[in-house]
């Protein structure tokens, strides 16, 4: 089998950097130089998505960046021993050593158990200390080869309790932590008290996460005479729990970042429900909770098939307050109504483009009454030709469709977020309520809310056990449609109507100094957290309102093209300082990162500039808001729309008056580019100077 790690894969004592995706970056353009990866970008891309969703640092001063990559050709461990540390977001601080872990998209089996075996041996202390001791690339290479194969166990014999292999209880064989464990550690363990838990772990990637927590929370439960017995749903395989060992388990604790496969097989048992990270950093607590809640009769239950949505719902909830839940329910909502505002905005825009723009008043005769071969003789003048206003009819009416959806599916994933699957049919149903009677974007949301919140009610009612499998798939559809959409007709309707068409026509109306402060606001609010709440506040206001756009109510277009063009400047204008005004001011991690904004930029992805953010809010976030401002209040002014959410410098055929779309933007990020690179000099007492001579090698 090939060699995971190599001594070119190491790198000892260096300065990569002070931030995770410098470092990931770096490590992957690594392996991609020994020939285990054909791009360095499309690596660290996937990684770096992967250390978004959950950061990977681990209590003792490590990280264990991994994912699985398309770009990746062989299995692939790459090491880096850091001076200085960099924060990967673990509790007790920054780490100094980083395991990056690639593996490819079909790696095998015995590979991933190798990756999972590195993994887990990482919270043995010995293992770690000789990690920081080691004085040469080889001597690393030799210790990570001697952990695969097991080599550190030779100092097992009368070894004490925390320095037995915890994975041998648990994990892919699904095996007993009794009949694994050392014989003095499980007759201890039934001594000191009869209390019996099972686990689940399992994270996205299923290489490191998953069965590190398992770990952990095997030795935290043994500490305290626990047997505990898990089940690791990661990607070397699984062997579920036997029925017989989860009968008998007191209680249940999920440390998950996924849905946990067979959930069922647990009903009824008490349960501790956290992500897979946490299982890492506090398994005692989790074991300790675990352990109340099998004492506790009003403690928290796995439900039976067909309510597992009401818990999952309730477990995510614990902890927030109103306001994080209305957030995270619109967000949800306006996350899954933008594929169908993206492609029926792009269809439509593709439509006027091959049809004219007074397709509109053609489209549902052309598309019922023509066809390919019966071209239509009557058509807007500006079409291209008999064939253009076919197709562009075409285009345009399922485009126009699929924006129907919008509000629809707007309510419906509000309702989701809020209630899980039972919400979904009562959430469609109120939006279609609220697009029927007009009341747009805002009776979506309303109706949304309504819809999930009534289903979340109905759902925790206690009914006889015979009528649970009907309530997710019945009854609970069936009584918040009825409720939520009989407000919606008897009286939320109304006023909400009248607070639409006012907001319409306050929005149609603006002009001048109106429009240019709406496009100051828009700018601002973009920049200002780049991707984060108040980015994404702005963003749904304007992906929301293309619903109701016109030929003669052009507004929510021209606000979509104001956030889309401020939202572009971060990026470009970092890469533009970065990569060609002033290099010497940034890392050489920066430099790297600037020349990928270029295209993260060009296609709206604001995230480009977060690396920049990261290393220096305080210069980077100001500049950044001063272009975007500068960009919203050109782009409003000169009457820019965009048919389309997404897609920046891509999207072009969907852009009303492209030239100043590209003026604005232009505009915006040579002022922020200008304005950091005037911070950085005015602020900073030159100490990039004494970082830029850092050797890296790549």
């Amino acid at each position: 089998m090939t060699q995971l790690i190599t001594t070119d894969l190491v790198e000892l004592d260096q300065n990569l950097g002070n931030a995770p995706e410098a470092v990931i970056r770096h490590l992957a353009s690594k392996v991609a130089a020994a020939g285990r990866a054909t791009e360095v970008e499309g690596l660290f891309a996937d990684a770096f998505a992967r250390e978004q969703k959950t950061a990977t640092g681990i209590p003792g001063g490590i990280a264990i960046p991994h994912c699985r990559s398309a770009a990746v050709t062989e299995p692939t461990l790459a090491m880096a021993r850091l001076n200085p540390k960099v924060d990967f977001g673990a509790k007790d601080g920054p780490a100094d050593l980083v395991f990056f872990i690639a593996a490819p998209d079909g790696a095998d089996q015995e590979h991933l158990k190798l990756l999972s075996k590195l993994a887990r041996s990482l919270i043995k202390k010995d293992f770690t200390t000789a990690l920081r001791n080691a004085s040469s690339e080889t001597e690393i290479v030799e210790l990570v080869e001697g952990a695969l194969a097991d080599k550190p166990a030779a100092h097992a014999a009368p070894a004490p309790a925390d320095a037995v292999p915890v994975g041998a209880s648990v994990g892919s064989t699904g095996s007993s932590a009794a009949a694994d464990a050392p014989a003095g550690a499980s007759a201890g363990s039934a001594a000191k008290g009869p209390k019996r838990l099972v686990a689940v772990t399992a994270c996205p990637t299923g290489i490191a996460h998953t069965y590190m927590a398992a770990d952990s929370l095997v030795a935290a439960a043994r500490e305290v005479g626990v047997d505990l017995q898990v089940e690791t749903q990661g990607s070397s395989g699984a062997k579920a729990l036997d029925p017989a060992v989860i009968a008998a388990a007191d209680a249940v604790i999920f440390a998950v970042d996924v849905d946990v496969r067979g959930k069922e097989r647990f009903a009824g048992k008490p349960v501790i429900n956290a992500p897979v990270k946490r299982g890492i950093d506090e398994p005692d607590k989790m074991v300790q909770e675990a352990l109340a809640a099998a004492d506790n009769p009003n403690a928290r239950r796995v439900p039976h098939f067909g309510a597992e949505e009401q818990a999952e719902h309730e477990a995510e909830e614990k902890g927030e307050h109103i306001g994080q839940k209305l957030k995270k329910a619109l967000l949800t909502g306006v996350s899954y109504m933008i594929p169908f505002v993206a492609g029926g905005g792009l269809l439509i825009a593709l439509g006027f483009l091959m049809g004219g723009y007074l397709i509109t008043k053609y489209a549902d005769t052309i598309v019922v009454q023509n066809s390919l071969f019966n071209l239509p003789t009557e058509f807007p003048d500006n079409a291209w030709g008999p064939l253009g206003a076919y197709l562009g009819a075409v285009l345009f009416k399922i485009g126009a469709l699929s924006l129907g959806f919008l509000v629809p599916a707007l309510a419906g994933y509000i309702a989701y977020a809020i209630a899980d699957r039972p919400g979904i049919a009562p959430g469609f149903v109120a939006g279609a309520v609220a697009g029927f009677m007009g009341a747009g974007f805002l009776g979506g949301i309303v109706g949304g809310l309504l819809a999930g919140y009534i289903a979340h009610v109905v759902g925790r009612l206690q009914v006889a056990r015979w009528l649970r499998g009907l309530m997710p798939v019945v009854i609970i559809p069936l009584l918040a449609s009825l409720v939520a959409s009989g407000l919606m007709f008897v009286i939320l309707g109304g006023p909400i109507v009248a607070i639409t068409k006012g907001l319409n026509a306050w929005l149609s109306g603006l002009s001048g100094a109106g429009a240019i402060a709406l496009g100051v606001i828009l700018g601002l609010m973009m920049c200002f957290d780049l991707g984060g709440p108040v980015n994404k506040v702005a963003y749904s206001f304007a992906v929301a309102g293309l619903g109701a756009a016109t030929m003669d109510n052009q507004a929510p277009w021209q606000i979509m093209a104001a956030v889309m063009a401020s939202g572009m400047v971060p990026p470009l204008a970092m890469a533009l300082a970065s990569t060609v005004l002033n290099k010497k001011l940034f890392s050489l991690a920066e430099q790297e990162n600037g020349k990928a904004a270029w295209l993260l930029g060009a296609s709206f992805i604001s995230e480009g500039a977060i690396p920049f953010a990261a290393a220096d809010p305080l210069r980077v976030i100001p500049a950044s808001m001063l272009g975007g401002a500068v960009t919203g209040a050109i782009s409003m002014a000169a009457g820019v729309g965009s048919k389309a959410p997404h897609g920046g410098l891509f999207v072009f055929f969907a852009i009303d008056n492209f030239l100043m779309f590209v003026v604005s933007i232009a505009v915006g990020t040579v002022i922020t580019a200008l304005s950091v690179i005037a911070l950085k000099r005015w602020a900073v007492k030159k100490t990039v100077d004494t970082v830029e001579p850092v050797p890296v090698t790549v």
